[in-house]
């Protein structure tokens, strides 16, 4: 890219990190390599202390994975970004980098269910968590002690789409000396920058939306270099939870299209969401853009468009939601979501079953609650779809 160019985001998606080699190639290389050769036994000396940059194994680094590293590093404003095997690895290295025995973590309650699990397994370890509701800053503010290092959040949850605050929440964070960690998924940058809103790291599931076509497992985490190379990367480099090169190339053609189409699975979702709202069968719809949303006024100042992901509960129990979810034909019965392909899943019994039920009911996932996620298909396609849902729990009564 010429230098005196200021690219816009959807140009850094297909033009950042892509150092072309000597052979010229147009499209990103894919380098399936486990190990590198050195020059001579100086070389290697050299990089296997750190005193020179190079690579060594692709445990520490590989070409590929670092152009998908450095591209969605411009795409979220980021010193560095570090790609992982998955979204759950991300989170884990996280911890892993930046805390220790006897430290403390305040954690949205609404968050992904292996997340609240991965953060109950630390105490073990002697990590404690405190799960408070994500639109209170208050309730983060107060559950802050001497010992927290890091408050951690996904906004919009998963799967009632809260929002968190990120400029009152970082300030939290670092009037208590801790970092706020921000699980940036459901919108990836292309919808909302959290780093630019005062977040000191922000993570993501790269299997979503940034492939945007199920085919692959993968994470990153993202924020200042001396954070992020500093402290997680000596445990990513250790313990090697790294993301393949072939994911990575995989990915790297996601990013190409990933404005394109969060934007359309936006538009899709905001239909979808306002006609189930219209439906007496639906007890309360949850999609932040929807203007009856209780944060709706922060979801528009804080995102550019609502997201994928719409979430409804129909009245009853399991019974029903299975009723409707056994119903569709269209929809894929899948707990994925971010995919080209519209999915549909009971949150309850699935993505949040492993949670106790106290837990689940904290986090209001209730029984009778179904989230969508909205693909790319015809918006009256997955409408009809939704309808052979109702009419299936109509049946019941």
């Amino acid at each position: 890219m010429a230098d005196d160019i200021e690219p816009k985001t959807e140009t850094l998606a297909i033009r950042t990190g892509h150092h072309r080699t000597e052979e010229g190639e147009h499209s990103e290389p894919l380098f399936l390599t486990s190990s590198y050769v050195f020059d001579d036994a100086a070389q290697a000396a050299e990089r296997f202390a750190g005193r020179a940059q190079g690579n060594i194994y692709s445990r520490t680094g590989n070409p590929t994975v670092r152009i998908f590293e450095e591209r969605l590093a411009a795409l979220e404003g980021a010193e560095r970004g570090l790609a992982t095997a998955s979204g759950m690895a991300a989170i884990l290295s996280v911890c892993m980098g930046l805390l220790k025995a006897g430290d403390h973590i305040v954690a949205s309650q609404s968050l992904f269910g292996p997340t609240v699990a991965l953060f109950q397994m630390l105490a073990r370890f002697g990590v404690t968590t405190t799960f408070v509701a994500l639109d209170d800053v208050g309730a983060f503010e107060h559950a802050c002690t001497k010992s927290t290092r890091l408050l951690f959040l996904e906004t919009p949850s998963n799967p009632l789409g809260v929002l968190g605050d990120l400029a009152a929440l970082a300030d939290v964070a670092h009037r208590h000396d801790a970092k706020l960690v921000v699980d940036n998924s459901f919108c990836t940058p292309i919808l909302q920058q959290p780093l630019s809103l005062g977040a000191d790291i922000v993570v993501h599931s790269a299997t979503k939306y940034i492939d945007g076509q199920g085919r692959g497992l993968g994470g990153a985490i993202l924020g200042r270099d001396s954070v992020v190379s500093g402290e997680i990367f000596p445990f990513v480099r250790t313990a090697g939870p790294v993301m393949s090169p072939f994911n990575a190339w995989v990915f790297l053609k996601g990013l190409e299209t990933l404005s394109l189409r969060i934007k359309a699975h936006s538009q899709n979702a905001l239909t979808v969401a306002g006609w189930l709202a219209e439906q007496t069968q639906v007890e309360a719809v949850y999609y932040p853009y929807l203007p009856t949303h209780p944060q709706y006024a922060l979801a528009r100042a804080q995102q550019s468009a609502g997201g994928g992901v719409v979430a409804f509960t129909v009245p009853g129990g399991s019974r029903e939601a299975f009723a409707f979810v056994n119903a569709c034909r269209l929809l894929s019965l899948t707990a994925n979501l971010g995919d080209t392909k519209s999915t549909i899943t009971h949150p309850a019994t699935t993505t949040h079953g492993r949670l106790t039920p106290e837990a689940r009911r904290a986090g209001g996932v209730l029984d009778g609650l179904i989230r969508l996620s909205i693909g790319l298909e015809d918006v009256g396609d997955i409408i009809a779809d939704l309808q052979r849902g109702f009419a299936a729990v109509a049946a019941l009564a």
